[in-house]
């Protein structure tokens, strides 16, 4: 063979094998895009950017959307709504922290009613609770005889004396064990500084004459008025803030009060009318 006749033969058979090669890579991708693998721009990178777990494993997304999503737990689709809210509206997070609030588990909630009569219905936890409030958490409601120590003034929630303070209007500051017991029981207490101006107090009187509420000073206090029930507590600039009618009627006989409903009468102290 002349050395032209094996140039030419040699390229051509160059010119088949390049064919051969293109061929089988294009028929690879097409494999590959049908059992729906991915390269740099398929499933990689949108793996990437899903939450890992503590041990740096990847979790699906669908488990992560049941978390955040679903009306789970207490308070059920009613919960989902008001978690949406505080999306919302990051004012609301009262309204979800309030929606997960419950009876604590040490807290009792089977004593007798007072006077062996049935107790009122307790009202659920509302959905629009004032802006400002302070949820705290459960401890015990036993009632333990002596002077108790709290951890808030005015006291929110605890053990308290075995006697709870009638509801009214009082001119002279009660005992904090007294009145947790009264608010134990579902009663609002609406405290006020003992220099509030007596236009002001005056004000609050009409309140000492509503039901499941107490009215009284309390020396010390950090706000002008502080309006508490059992664990929830909101502190006001004066009496005629709107924000003190919605408490009063958004709280009075909660079911957050283990004994809610079993009145403020036949305890102690003298309300003034």
């Amino acid at each position: 063979m002349s050395i032209e006749g094996f140039v030419k033969e040699f390229v051509t058979g160059m010119r088949a094998t390049r064919i051969a090669v293109l061929a089988l890579a294009g028929a690879l991708v097409l494999v590959g895009a049908a059992c729906g693998g991915g390269g740099t721009s398929g499933g990689a990178s949108e793996d990437s950017g899903r939450p890992q777990d503590s041990e740096g494993k990847r979790t699906s997304g669908s488990t992560q959307e049941s978390a955040a999503g679903s009306p789970s737990g207490k308070g059920g689709a009613g919960e989902a709504t008001l978690m949406e809210k505080t999306a919302r509206d990051p004012a609301s997070g009262e309204a979800t922290e309030l929606a997960r609030a419950e009876v604590g588990e040490r807290e009792i909630s089977n004593m007798l009613p007072a006077g062996g009569e049935k107790p009122d219905p307790a009202r659920p936890l509302p959905e629009d609770p004032p802006e400002g409030i302070e949820v705290y958490p459960a401890t015990t409601n036993r009632t333990v005889k002596g002077p108790i120590d709290y951890d808030r003034e005015p006291p929110t929630n605890g053990d308290h004396d075995p006697l709870w303070q009638n509801c009214g209007f009082y001119e002279k500051p009660i005992k904090d064990r007294h009145a947790v017991h009264s608010m134990d029981h579902g009663v609002v207490w609406i405290t006020h500084r003992p220099d509030l101006p007596p236009g002001q107090v005056e004000a609050l009187r009409p309140y000492g004459e509503e039901n499941y509420v107490i009215v009284s000073p309390y020396p010390g206090q950090d706000a002008p008025v502080i309006v508490t029930s059992w664990r929830v507590q909101l502190e006001l600039e004066g009496p005629r803030d709107p924000r003190l009618r919605q408490f009063v009627d958004q709280f009075r006989i909660s079911e957050l009060s283990p004994l809610s409903g079993n009145r403020c009468a036949l305890g102690v102290g003298n309300p003034k009318s």
